[in-house]
């Protein structure tokens, strides 16, 4: 799959497909948009949001949420708001996503089978990480995205006068509705 999606790029370059998508590295809107990495977002938060290329700096990971204050959406979103002029920022979760419900153990379970040795599990844990907490998911979706907007409104190194919201986004019709 990798090899086809390789000949569509070297084709879309050929043929300068590319310049539509031209623009500038600062967002047009000022909005930085924190969601979820889920396959049925790709095109439908954009569409949904009225937004196009250049527009917002769009932040995705599994669960759009926040787990850690230092975690390396939170360094984007400082990048966004220090270094690109973001002064809006968007926590979107969304119906039905997959992280909601996540079993750490669970995980766990599948890497062993997948070949991940118990030694390198135990290493992990050796270095600090708790994997349990950090593969576990969430079970509350709208909670999961109201405790992302607490944790950006109130961390020490965001500006105070960044607009945070949070919303929860129907995966199949677009609708969002506020938190």
């Amino acid at each position: 799959m990798i090899d086809s999606i390789l000949e569509y790029n070297r084709r879309f370059v050929e043929s300068e497909e590319y310049r539509r998508f031209e623009t500038s590295k600062y967002p047009d809107k000022r909005i930085a948009i924190v969601t979820c990495m889920d396959t049925r977002l790709v095109e439908l938060l954009p569409a949904a949001l009225g937004i196009k290329n250049g527009d917002v700096k769009m932040i995705k990971n599994a669960g759009g949420t926040i787990t850690n204050p230092f975690d390396s959406t939170v360094r984007s979103l400082l990048v966004a708001v220090y270094e690109l002029g973001v002064n809006e920022i968007m926590i979107i979760g969304h119906t039905g996503c997959g992280v909601q419900g996540m079993d750490a153990n669970e995980m766990l379970d599948i890497m062993r089978k997948r070949g991940i040795s118990e030694e390198h599990i135990n290493l992990m844990r050796h270095c600090g990480i708790n994997l349990n907490e950090w593969l576990h998911g969430f079970e509350d979706t709208e909670q999961a995205v109201s405790e992302t907007v607490d944790l950006i409104k109130n961390h020490p190194l965001m500006a105070p006068d960044v607009t945070v919201r949070g919303y929860i986004m129907d995966s199949t019709t677009g609708a969002l509705t506020a938190l």
